[in-house]
């Protein structure tokens, strides 16, 4: 197993050892509960992982691990980080769910090629500094990789990006679907779903957070509008 690069990681194992666990998943706030409960239902949507062997490579304290063991009837789980306080989270937080934790770092995984059915990339490449080599490593060891990223065509994003102490204590970044398709392209793989979705910001009052929860459904919906304004989207890519 390679030792994992350090560059943005040591926020997020700092995050893990002070607060048990991530600040947008240890936390009451409306708005965190919202938005993180959009991102597991739209990762589920899209059926990949049901009956399948799963690898997914950047589980944090395994807030969303745990909800797609119970929810999306796998057939086998591993989950790593290169954060090692989060991945001590993680196994503590999964009780005794079969699950596989391991501290391991995604641009050079210890799997033989092949070794799962799905290989699931969610919420990483926009804190890494190199996305388009992880997604060639995902492809090596599944046909079939899960990307769930921030939405980088939408402009209000772009500006918390640059304002939000957050975002950058975090190193948050966000790119374009079509560079996302782009490096799928380069990884050998084709997309063969995508979905915008969600509307509601982590971390914003609960009176915004309700009435951006009550339009969400009419932004996902409309066509030109989902495209800029959506906060999240998922692909699937197949590989050949």
């Amino acid at each position: 197993m390679g030792t994992p690069r350090r560059e943005g990681v040591d926020v997020f194992d700092r995050d893990a050892r002070a607060h048990e666990g991530y600040l947008y998943t240890h936390t009451d706030r409306l708005s965190c509960r919202l938005a993180t409960g959009r991102t597991s239902d739209i990762i589920l949507e899209t059926g990949a992982m049901r009956d399948r062997s799963v690898l997914d490579i950047a589980c944090g304290d395994a807030f969303y691990t745990v909800r797609f063991w119970d929810r999306g009837k796998l057939r086998r789980l591993v989950a790593g980080d290169a954060a090692i306080n989060a991945v001590a989270v993680a196994a503590r937080n999964s009780g005794s769910r079969p699950i596989r934790f391991m501290v391991s770092d995604a641009h050079c995984l210890p799997f033989k090629d092949g070794s799962f059915d799905v290989v699931l990339l969610q919420s990483v490449l926009h804190h890494d500094h190199d996305p388009a080599q992880m997604i060639q490593e995902a492809f090596r060891i599944a046909p079939r990789v899960i990307i769930h990223e921030p939405n980088g065509n939408n402009p209000g994003l772009k500006v918390i990006e640059k304002t939000s102490r957050y975002h950058l204590e975090h190193h948050e970044k966000s790119y374009s679907m079509r560079r996302m398709r782009h490096w799928i392209k380069d990884a050998g793989g084709s997309v063969q779903y995508v979905k915008t979705a969600g509307f509601v910001p982590m971390f914003c009052p609960d009176w915004l957070a309700k009435a951006m929860k009550l339009m969400e459904p009419a932004v996902e919906w409309t066509p030109g509008v989902r495209s800029i304004a959506c906060a999240v989207y998922v692909m699937v890519g197949v590989r050949g």
